[in-house]
């Protein structure tokens, strides 16, 4: 199992020293630095700027919104940061969510799945340097009756296959990532559950491309906070869990109150997004089981992550991707180094 690292989205509050954090990853010999988007930050201008200042360190997105790009603008962007970085991108995709898909960039949240394999296709297909020409549900290219030919992408990336990522929370999603992806960002992720949560429908999509998990990125990405107050280090991570399992989507369309309740927390994942929708922010964190943050993060001391990293190895992952809790770049980087030392201490290193 690799380790790799989340920086997570420009404008957290402690971007001065996310480079700092970058260069310590790629000094430690961490497999890949990914960045998020949202409605903030843009994930290629980071990347290019963390690529730049690093020497061995993949950089990856985590994830590039389909909803933010043509596929071709994708395709261009991945070409450019490959050859830029010296062939260390990774392109990671995703749906995002209804309000942010609805809401920032006027792109309706209708038929995600086959979106997203459409998009994909079309990707793939430009970033082959193809002649790109494609008739979809979503996209046509060139557009008919008009003065467009197919073109070529002028770029040449360093290596001939970029990986591929998808962003995938749900058993149809996950099952199609397995099926056209090279690897599965996951979030909130229990090795103890990982089989049902996620394994079978990617080994059911594997399967359906004729290919088995063999050579697959499962790739999820955990909190880790250090120190030996396992209450109050859970405390640290109770708004981010409230957040996505409370507030991330509607009522009706939240992915990550249904994977909280897959989990077993179908009453507790109720009444977090209750509280959260009802403006009760601070209530829905409380509500939030202790459990359950622990059961998808590392926390306390470096033997204590190492028998949990033993665990997320044992039940599949790949490439475990931290997200170094902390304040200070002190603290970050102090996360970064137990996180090697408890791979080593459990001999996954």
């Amino acid at each position: 199992m690799r380790l790799g690292m989340n920086l997570g989205y420009w404008g957290a509050g402690m971007d001065g020293d996310n480079l700092a954090v970058a260069q310590e990853a790629d000094r430690l010999g961490y497999a890949v630095c990914w960045a998020a988007e949202a409605y903030g930050s843009d994930a290629p201008t980071v990347l290019s700027w963390v690529a730049a200042q690093t020497e061995r360190i993949d950089v990856g997105s985590a994830i590039f919104q389909i909803p933010a790009r043509t596929p071709a603008m994708t395709a261009m962007t991945a070409a450019t940061l490959d050859t830029l970085s010296g062939g260390r991108f990774r392109l990671g995709l995703g749906v995002s969510g209804p309000q942010v898909s609805e809401g920032w960039y006027g792109v309706k949240f209708d038929k995600p799945l086959a979106r997203t394999r459409e998009y994909v296709e079309i990707v793939r297909k430009a970033m082959s340097r193809e002649r790109l020409s494609h008739e979809g549900e979503h996209w046509t290219l060139p557009l008919p009756g008009g003065p467009g030919k197919p073109l070529k992408l002028t770029v040449h990336p360093v290596r001939e296959h970029i990986p591929l990522y998808i962003a995938a929370i749900g058993p149809k999603n996950l099952e199609q990532t397995g099926e056209i992806a090279d690897g599965a960002l996951l979030i909130f992720c229990d090795p103890e559950h990982l089989e049902e949560t996620a394994l079978i429908p990617l080994r059911a999509g594997r399967e359906k491309a004729g290919k088995t998990l063999e050579g697959f990125d499962v790739c999820p990405t955990v909190p880790i906070a250090l120190g030996d107050d396992i209450d109050a280090l859970a405390d640290l991570f109770r708004p981010y869990t409230a957040l996505y399992v409370g507030g991330m989507g509607s009522r009706r369309q939240n992915f990550y109150n249904k994977l909280a309740q897959r989990m077993g927390y179908e009453k507790e994942a109720a009444e977090i997004q209750d509280k959260y929708l009802a403006g009760d922010k601070n209530g829905a964190a409380a509500a939030i089981p202790r459990d359950l943050i622990d059961k998808t993060s590392l926390l306390g001391s470096v033997e204590r992550i190492a028998d949990r990293l033993t665990a997320y190895a044992e039940a599949g992952v790949t490439t475990l991707s931290l997200a170094p809790a902390g304040f200070t770049l002190e603290e970050r980087t102090a996360a970064l180094r137990a996180g090697v030392e408890a791979l080593e201490l459990a001999g996954l290193a």
